[in-house]
């Protein structure tokens, strides 16, 4: 579900605080739990102190009963935690997770460069680590001082001990966080390069093979490969140093105190049972201490996670949905577009302006990098103006609800990506597919019968990509969800790059039949072959509009255009001659 956000614009604070309420349980679980922890050594005390010097069954009969029963509510309350801890996990990825999906998405459209790990893995990072022995280790910190304060009512010389090993400890992690918290963060960067590296190049695994540019692409993967392990080599150095440290600063702090209560109970200041309980106590107000230090790397890892949600979440998207506005008829108005792709500075397309009508449909044509595709993009709000607007029966782009204007747009890129699912899946955009309706598109795109021919028809799973399509195909499909549930405005990028005769005529006759329906449609080609059914020709040059109006005027313009330059190459010729 997407997340209702607060009055900060912050959808990740606001899961936090909606499980404000689990947090506080989670904590009186854990002070009741430490409390119980004292069982054992206070078992031990009075067995030391008073079963063996009475020598009375019946005592030790009664504390072994009531130890058990302490140690039974110990175990519950640390189950209850655990099961707390992992759905209230469970709880905050279904509370984030619609979000951190929509901001990837967006992120990625406005070719926004993430550093460190991609937002999905940071929410399972998060997860993890609520769910893990991290938090538990962090949440059972707070009460050791309570067993320090147990340890000086048994000898302050004992509880100085304690409190020293405590201060040592904490020193230890607070060195181990100064001294990792770098090369952790360069590790997760340069690991995340490679492999961001790595999954690019092999998603084009034809053209890798048959120019044989893997033995290339694997050097280049290496280079940040190898400069990760160094990272992490170098991180697990330090961390593992403190931690051996740490760990024979919390032995040899057993060693003082049972050293420490040896000689004070050989003084007769205390007895045997309070050195062995003060000994088992410290363990325990040590343990979380030492379980932090071995754990902080997954916390730091959490916390930068959560961080990078938070940033990304928050500025995704717009804090509140915009107003829904009556249904579009398709009316276009473009006036002075100045456009260029996201991180481009200088624009593509400059003062475009023109107007469309529902049943008009108008041909953008062109030289390569004249702006054509991201006129496209521009059209159905992909992309955003860098000034001048598109306006959607009157209303700009920005204005509109994209979940009421998605349903209204058909749209087919230069660059055909359909998604692993079945065809009917697919053509169905990914809703609840309603079968008239997909076949009513895909008639439409004059393909039905070439999805009956296939081994599953509409049922077919096409793979990641529509990899068991051919690019002919892929491009009848993606036609065909273009057109899915009667949209108003229909944008097609080369449509037909991929056509063969048979196809080619299909979308004809499907350009014919949406004019007839009063759909707006932009056609982006350089075959004029399937311009013919056009009202206005656009010519681009440049990212700015050459010539535009009616298509036989256009294209009587340009063909004198090339005619006179024909006359004059010609004339240059016999002159040169």
């Amino acid at each position: 579900m997407m997340l209702d956000r607060n009055e900060n614009g912050d959808p990740a604070a606001t899961a936090v605080r909606a499980s404000r309420g689990a947090f506080v349980a989670v904590a009186l679980f854990s002070l009741f739990h430490n409390l119980l922890l004292l069982t054992v050594p206070l078992y031990m005390l009075q067995i030391y102190d008073r079963v063996l010097t009475s020598g009375s069954q019946a005592t030790l009969a009664m504390l072994t009963v009531v130890a058990l029963g302490m140690l039974l509510a110990s175990a519950l309350l640390e189950l209850v935690r655990n099961r707390i801890l992992t759905r209230l996990a469970m709880r905050l990825d279904d509370r984030l997770n619609a979000d951190v999906l929509t901001a990837t998405h967006r992120l990625r459209l406005d070719k926004v460069q993430q550093n460190g790990q991609p937002l999905i893995r940071d929410l399972e990072i998060v997860r993890a680590f609520l769910a893990g022995n991290g938090l538990i280790a962090l949440l059972d910190m707070p009460w050791t001082p309570v067993f320090i304060v147990v340890i000086f009512l048994f000898h302050p010389l004992l509880g100085s001990v304690a409190l020293g090993g405590v201060i040592l400890l904490f020193g230890l992690g607070v060195l181990n966080e100064l001294v990792t918290r770098k090369p952790l963060r360069e590790a997760l960067r340069e690991h995340a390069t490679g492999q961001s590296f790595a999954e690019t190049s092999l998603q084009n695994g034809d053209v890798v093979e048959a120019m044989a540019m893997l033995p290339g692409l694997h050097r280049r993967w290496r280079e940040h490969h190898e400069r990760s392990l160094l990272l992490q080599t170098k991180l697990s150095d330090r961390a593992g140093t403190i931690a051996a440290f740490a760990k024979f600063a919390r032995q040899g702090l057993q060693i003082a105190m049972l050293g420490l209560g040896a000689y004070l109970a050989l003084q007769q200041v205390i007895t045997a049972g309070v050195m062995i309980a003060a000994s088992i106590i410290l363990a325990r107000a040590l343990a979380p201490v030492e379980l932090s230090i071995m754990g902080w790397r997954g916390f730091v890892q959490a916390r930068e996670s959560f961080a990078r949600l938070r940033r990304a979440v928050t500025s995704a998207g717009p804090d509140t949905d915009p107003m829904r506005l009556p249904d579009p008829t398709g009316r276009i108005a473009i006036e002075n577009l100045f456009a260029a792709p996201p991180g481009v500075a200088k624009p593509v397309l400059r003062n475009v302006t023109c107007d469309l009508e529902p049943g008009q449909i108008l041909g953008v044509i062109g030289p390569s990098a004249a702006g054509k595709s991201t006129l496209a993009r521009v059209l159905v709000g992909v992309w955003q103006p860098k000034s001048g607007h598109v306006r959607l029966d009157g209303a700009d782009f920005a204005t509109w609800d994209r979940r009421q204007l998605g349903p209204c747009i058909g749209y087919l890129p230069q660059d055909v990506e359909l998604f692993d699912g079945s065809i009917k899946e697919n053509i169905a955009r990914f809703e609840l597919p309603v079968t008239e309706r997909v076949v009513a598109a895909a008639r439409r795109a004059g393909v039905h019968d070439m999805i009956l021919g296939l081994p599953d028809g509409y049922n077919t799973r096409i793979g990641d990509g529509g990899s068991v399509l051919s690019g002919g195909q892929r491009q009848r499909i993606a036609l065909a969800r273009a057109l899915y549930g009667d949209p108003v405005l229909i944008v097609l990028d080369e449509p037909n790059a991929s056509l063969d005769t048979d196809g080619d005529h299909s979308l004809r006759v499907a350009l014919e039949t949406l004019k007839a329906e009063q759909k707006t449609v932009v056609i982006i080609s350089h075959r004029l072959n399937v311009l013919a059914v056009a009202d206005q020709l656009m010519l681009l040059r440049d990212g700015a509009v050459e010539r535009s109006g009616p298509r036989a005027e256009v294209l009587t313009a340009l063909t004198r255009v090339a005619a006179s330059q024909s006359v004059s190459t010609s004339r240059d010729a016999a002159v040169a001659t």
